[in-house]
């Protein structure tokens, strides 16, 4: 057990969010997303929400500095100014614990299938939500 941690986070994804250097990318993504045909090493989170995940990731997990667009999304339909509830909620989120505000870079979503098999690795979550597919770039901790 350790003192601080979040729980959600695993000894496995606590490896993975370490081991990752400057600009690694690690996905984000819901039940629906097809996880494992990505060829990517994959970290099953279990009936959690996509926000649950995020909060827990993005408490250790420093988002990169040097880019617009440091989180990205899955496009909706089709649509790159629309966004659902989770996807806001989620950017809020980001910004609240980065201190900044971000804004999102919007992936098509047939894209959004290769783009992640670039990724170091994916947290896979069963939450429901459509559209809960995410890009994290790692940043530099500078404290």
């Amino acid at each position: 057990m350790l003192k601080g941690v979040d729980p959600l986070l695993s000894g496995e994804l606590l490896k993975i969010l370490d081991d990752m250097g400057h600009g690694d990318q690690l996905a984000l993504v819901d039940r629906n997303f097809p996880a494992h045909s990505s060829g990517r090493p994959v970290v099953r989170l279990g009936e959690v929400s996509i926000i649950r995940a995020a909060r827990a990731i993005l408490s250790v997990f420093p988002l990169d500095s040097f880019q617009s667009h440091p989180l990205e999304r899955m496009e909706v339909e089709d649509d790159p100014h629309r966004t659902t509830d989770v996807q806001d909620e989620l950017l809020a989120l980001a910004s609240s614990q980065e201190g900044r505000p971000l804004e999102y870079g919007v992936i098509p979503r047939l894209d959004f299938y290769e783009r992640v098999r670039g990724t170091y690795a994916v947290v896979h979550t069963l939450d429901p939500v459509p559209y809960g597919c995410f890009v994290m770039h790692k940043g530099v901790v500078f404290d």
